[in-house]
């Protein structure tokens, strides 16, 4: 295990360890000048209620009354605890400076749910009903940053603890700002908080760029809008942050997102709260006329705006559920439902291509209408099926179906063993489906499962993982493809292949082929010792088996093996589509001890 862990060190990156390393050295040792931060937030209203300019666009709706946490809301109108958990109830601690706090708290349970209140969602609700003249909701809007600010003073508390949660605070109040025409004339409260953030931002940002994920680029967008926030009001310290936001924002671009437009962290959400985060950095670059960012920046923008573009089903707007999905959404601005990506596609579309990924009439439309974004004439093209080789990802689409294929090309950190899992779509519903990620601090039990192969519709050899675990966000022996058939197209069908070879010599080859009424999977397994056994996720309906056919209303699955089968069942599974929340699905297990092929046919 120790020569896995040196493997894993250094496929992370040498830099990147060295800056995590001076990191927590420089924290330790009394060193960093986060240790000796201080900010002093001047009195006064955040917000004011002159040249508000009405508008009757549709709001989110999310906070009228309620509070919304994770895409679930619940009726409260009261100000929130700020150090309460709204997952477990537990109250966290209020009084010792941030970096004193542990990264984890059992007895608290998952931070996030403390977290989820302080990213300020609810000054994007207040702003959009100030807009609609509703004077309370100012008055609302400005009570509450204010009992947030007295009961987080600066840099104590575990609201200040991560400088990803800091800037998701910036760009709502940006974004707040921007709604209510107040960014050039802002007040002296409101830019007194904004720099109190940016302090803490800026003086850890080699640790998030370590991390080599959306912590870079939400940090380097908060830098940047904050900065040049300050600046236009005349501070010229915002200067230097602005100046940093635009270095981070262009290298993590750069570094981050792949020539087929995947993102670093293998996440259709993260790949979501990436793009909301750099589509509002141009929004408030071009409504301030600020300098353009560089080709290549530009260019990977639109390549994963595609991206997830290409993920989102149309119909819905839901997508697979792939990878770790922390329940974040940026840019609030419509009620739509946590799920559905639309609304962020729509904006980026706008943004980077010039686009509208959906015609007609639709709340995804409504960020645009907020923005003043006007409605372009061009269409993106249509969806066909293509191949993300730098991300790891088959895409096949025939008449009303889509299918996603992951398969193994790390170039960062992998988060979940789902090699070879395959995503099935039929219309908008998602036939054969990812188990989600649920929690990352609700014991080690769920990290496990849904980070498992078995929440995963792919092949589990002998009960051992595809690959091991070494802590909670990192698994060791990250697998290789080797063997891949190219993506084949006929006008009547498509077909795919890829494989790998684990640790311990077990060998999973998958090739699929579409057609217009029919996906064929063919699963070569071998190497293993005892047994494989087959998952598929099911979409809840009421399936049964009929010899060796599962058989509902959505579509019927025929087994076929070239080894006999032991086991063919439906066993009850957990599914998490929104975070700390998980439901039963059926589960489909066919189990082999040779190795073999097993066919797997669905008609449709």
């Amino acid at each position: 295990m120790q020569i896995v862990k040196i493997k894993t060190a250094l496929a992370l990156g040498v830099t990147n360890l060295a800056r995590v390393l001076f990191y927590q050295l420089s924290i330790k040792m009394g060193l960093n000048p986060v240790k000796k931060l201080q900010s002093e937030i001047v009195t006064g209203p955040f917000f004011t209620a002159e040249d508000i300019e009405t508008v009757n666009t549709k709001t989110n709706g999310q906070w009228l009354g309620k509070h919304t946490y994770f895409g679930q809301s619940t009726t409260n109108s009261t100000i929130p605890d700020w150090h309460q958990s709204c997952l477990t109830k537990k109250i966290a601690t209020r009084s010792l400076p941030w970096f004193a706090i542990s990264d984890f708290n059992n007895e608290l349970g998952d931070i996030k749910g403390v977290w989820e209140a302080s990213r300020f969602d609810w000054v994007i609700s207040f702003a959009q009903q100030a807009k609609q003249g509703d004077k309370d909701a100012l008055t609302k809007l400005n009570n509450w940053i204010l009992d947030w600010l007295n009961n987080n003073a600066p840099y104590d508390g575990v609201n200040w603890k991560c400088g990803q949660e800091a800037s998701i605070r910036v760009m709502h109040l940006a974004l707040a700002a921007l709604l209510l025409d107040q960014t050039k004339s802002s007040t002296p409260a409101l830019l007194s908080f904004i720099k109190a953030h940016l302090k803490r931002i800026s003086s850890t940002i080699m640790y998030a760029v370590a991390q080599d994920n959306n912590h870079g680029t939400s940090e380097a967008a908060a830098l940047y809008i904050g900065g040049s926030w300050l600046a236009i009001n005349g501070d010229n310290e915002g200067f230097k942050w602005q100046k940093q936001g635009v270095k981070w924002l262009e290298n993590r671009i750069d570094h981050l997102i792949e020539d087929d437009g995947s993102f670093s962290q293998y996440s259709v959400n993260y790949h979501r709260v990436m793009l909301d985060s750099i589509s509002l950095v141009e929004v408030w670059r071009t409504k301030h006329s600020l300098d353009k960012f560089s080709s290549r920046f530009y260019s990977k923008m639109a390549l994963a705006t595609d991206w997830l573009f290409y993920f989102t089903n149309v119909k819905s707007g839901d997508a697979p559920n792939l990878g770790a999905n922390d329940g974040a959404r940026l840019i609030p601005l419509t009620g739509t439902d946590y799920r559905d990506f639309r609304p962020s596609v729509q904006l980026a579309s706008a943004v980077f291509k010039q686009q509208l990924a959906y015609l007609g009439e639709g709340e995804y439309n409504l960020p645009l209408f907020w923005l003043n974004i006007a409605l372009s004439k061009n269409k993106s093209p249509v969806k066909k099926s293509k191949d993300f080789t730098n991300g790891g990802y088959a895409y096949l689409t025939k008449a009303n179906t889509e299918l996603f294929l992951r398969y193994p090309n790390f170039k960062f950190r992998p988060s979940q063993c789902d090699a070879l899992h395959l995503d099935f779509w039929l219309g908008n519903k998602n036939i054969f489906r990812d188990g989600g990620t649920f929690s990352y601090n609700a014991g080690q039990q769920y990290i496990d499962y849904y980070g498992g192969v078995q929440s995963h519709n792919t092949v589990q050899f002998d009960n051992h993982d595809q690959m091991p675990r070494l802590s909670r966000f990192l698994l060791g022996d990250w697998l290789k493809t080797s063997f891949k058939q190219p993506l084949i197209l006929t006008d009547s069908s498509q077909s795919f292949a890829a494989g790998y070879k684990d640790r311990f010599g077990c060998e999973h080859i998958r090739s699929i082929a579409l057609t217009e009424q029919s996906l064929t999977i063919s699963d070569k397994v071998s190497g293993f010792t005892d047994k494989a056994v087959l998952r598929f996720r099911l979409h809840p309906a009421d399936w049964h088996i009929v010899d060796t056919t599962l058989v509902s209303k959505l579509c019927k699955i025929n087994f076929s093996s070239s080894v006999p089968i032991n086991r063919l069942e439906i066993t009850t599974g957990l599914e998490s589509r929104y975070y700390y929340q998980e439901s039963k699905i059926p589960v489909l297990e066919l189990e082999v001890s040779k190795a073999g092929t097993i066919t797997t046919e669905v008609t449709f």
